[in-house]
């Protein structure tokens, strides 16, 4: 269930993404392994910054409770993926949340630049669906329910 309402506190997992077709297969890897419980997506590098910070339209979320994992694109409008990442990472409240890049770039100066800035993890998207399932499937297994991650 994509759970965009207003209840922030909930959130497990922060998906940024622009596209609207790899938003609705993403989700959908993550219904068919029942990992979609609290998703909020986001399509901007921007608004994933509100979010994540809680400033602008997310000003009522608890920066303290935040989401278990960021799911992140890189090509992102307004703020690219690579600047959220150096944001996220590079500040106290928010460095230990873990963010996943997902994305469809295979060049080395992104998968570079992202292990630089403090990444947990790298993954390209798959082009086939069933393959796209599968890693999705258990990249949040691993990340939602096997990792054990700092919780304030």
């Amino acid at each position: 269930m994509d759970d965009n309402n207003k209840n922030w506190s909930e959130v497990e997992l922060l998906l940024v993404e622009d596209n609207p077709n790899d938003v609705e297969l993403t989700l959908r890897a993550l219904r068919k392994h029942n990992l979609a419980n609290h998703i909020h997506t986001v399509e901007d590098g921007e608004e994933a910054l509100e979010f994540i910070f809680c400033t602008d339209r997310y000003a009522g979320r608890d920066i303290h409770i935040p989401p278990r994992v960021i799911l992140l694109d890189l090509k992102l409008p307004k703020v690219s993926g690579l600047e959220v990442l150096k944001k996220i990472k590079s500040d106290e409240r928010t460095k230990t949340i873990p963010v996943v890049v997902l994305t469809s770039s295979e060049e080395a100066s992104d998968l570079k630049e992202a292990y630089l800035l403090g990444v947990n993890s790298y993954l390209v998207k798959p082009v086939d669906f069933e393959d796209f399932i599968k890693v999705l499937g258990k990249a949040g297994l691993y990340w939602l329910l096997i990792n054990k991650s700092l919780r304030w």
